[in-house]
Order: structure tokens, then C-alpha cells, then sequence
């Protein structure tokens, strides 16, 4: 079973539309559920942070592979 309830591929898209993405995705959850988002802008990193704190939801993870960043959002 998959550890997430929902993916975004955000790659290749930059500031600020992985977030706005991401915000469409995470509205489409409920509460508790968790979103992966894959990004390749290095912005993207601080933004989600914010993102997280302004909106109440949980930065699980945060990580880079290869150029790519992955991160785990649970929706608060």
C-alpha cells in the first residue's frame, strides 16, 4: 500500500505554481490524508514550508533526489 493518498508531479513548473497545485490538491483530500508532491524548482523547498505554516496542514517530508524534490504533506 502506497504511503500516500494522493501524488502531484510538479516537475518542470515554477514559483508559484507548484503551490497553487498543490493547494488544489490538498483541498481535494480530507483531513488526515497525505499528498506527495515531486518538484524540480528549488524554491520549492522554503515555499512549502510557508505553505504548511500558513495553512495548518503537516510537512512530513522534505528531500532531494537526483535534482528532484520530494515532499509529504498531511492535511491538517
Amino acid at each position: 500500500m502506497a504511503e500516500f493518498d494522493a501524488e502531484l508531479d510538479a516537475r518542470g513548473l515554477n514559483c508559484p505554481l507548484p503551490i497553487l497545485r498543490a493547494k488544489k490538491a490538498i483541498n481535494a483530500l480530507n483531513a488526515g490524508q497525505i499528498l506527495k508532491i515531486i518538484a524540480t524548482d528549488p524554491g520549492a523547498v522554503k515555499d512549502f514550508e510557508a505553505f504548511c505554516k500558513q495553512t495548518g496542514n503537516d510537512l512530513l517530508s522534505s528531500e532531494e533526489t537526483g535534482g528532484e524534490f520530494v515532499f509529504s504533506i498531511k492535511k491538517g
